[in-house]
């Protein structure tokens, strides 16, 4: 059992950094494709307007920010497992925090994008962006919400039952 224990606090602690390493890595890319792309198209474009292009590329890249802190909150929910932390307080934290990535995640893709991209004038088209992945993990991150309140209810439930016996 203690093997079993020791086994999973020490794969807890290998995904927490494979979770570092990934928000780290595809951050930095990020940060590089928003540093990069304006200047590719304020070179080729023949009317060069370099704000807007900034300002439509932090836009796109604003969902994988929500889901790159839903990765860094795994992350630290694995590294809390790792050190020893129970598992039921840090579940229900890691998946209100993960849940509400992704939810505002797929909120932000979905009706938000498109509407900051008209309004600052990069595009013009329709209300709200068609986005099947975006919607997806909207709806996913509100469940994860949900369940991380209900592990939070059966947590209550557990100690008052325990202070009972």
């Amino acid at each position: 059992m203690t093997r079993d224990l020791n086994r999973f606090r020490r794969l807890c602690g290998q995904y927490r950094w494979l979770a570092i390493f990934m928000v780290a890595s595809v951050g930095g890319l990020l940060v590089v494709a928003n540093l990069i792309a304006p200047f590719v198209h304020w070179t080729r474009a023949s009317t060069p307007n370099f704000e807007r292009e900034v300002a439509a590329s932090l836009i796109w890249q604003t969902p994988a920010l929500c889901y790159l802190f839903g990765v860094w909150s795994i992350g630290r929910g694995m590294g809390q497992l790792a050190r020893g932390r129970l598992i039921q307080a840090t579940l229900a934290s890691t998946l209100r925090r993960v849940g509400l990535a992704l939810g505002f995640g797929g909120v932000i893709s979905v009706f938000v994008i498109t509407n900051l991209l008209r309004l600052i004038g990069h595009t013009e088209g329709g209300y709200l962006h068609f986005d099947v992945a975006g919607m997806t993990l909207g709806m996913i991150g509100g469940a994860l919400f949900l369940l991380g309140r209900v592990v939070d209810q059966a947590g209550a439930v557990q100690a008052e039952l325990d202070e009972m016996i």
